[in-house]
């Protein structure tokens, strides 16, 4: 079970951007596992687990953002995992 998880919430203009695969393309280099979904609100909901050092570089990838995403806030808290993830995947609702 990986040793870390975040939870992200990236507010700003992140939807319908490439935001989604934009972080699931780094998460999958950085070999983390997840999910990641746009929400009603108009924000990205994200949730991360992999080492510590991986996730760190990985929030720091978020609040550069996709090529025309325009990031505002990236919020991160960390917790330790409760259920594990086979890959990092993006939730289409």
């Amino acid at each position: 079970m990986p040793s870390d998880e975040i939870e992200a919430i990236i507010k700003g203009r992140v939807q319908g951007v490439g935001l989604r695969d934009y972080a699931q393309r780094h998460a999958q280099e950085l070999e983390l596992v997840g999910a990641i979904r746009n929400m009603p609100n108009g924000t990205v909901f994200l949730i991360a687990q992999g080492s510590e050092d991986n996730l760190k570089r990985f929030v720091e990838y978020l609040h550069e953002g996709s090529v025309l995403a325009e990031v505002k806030e990236v919020s991160v808290k960390w917790f330790s995992p409760l259920r594990e993830f086979d890959d990092f995947h993006i939730v289409y609702t």
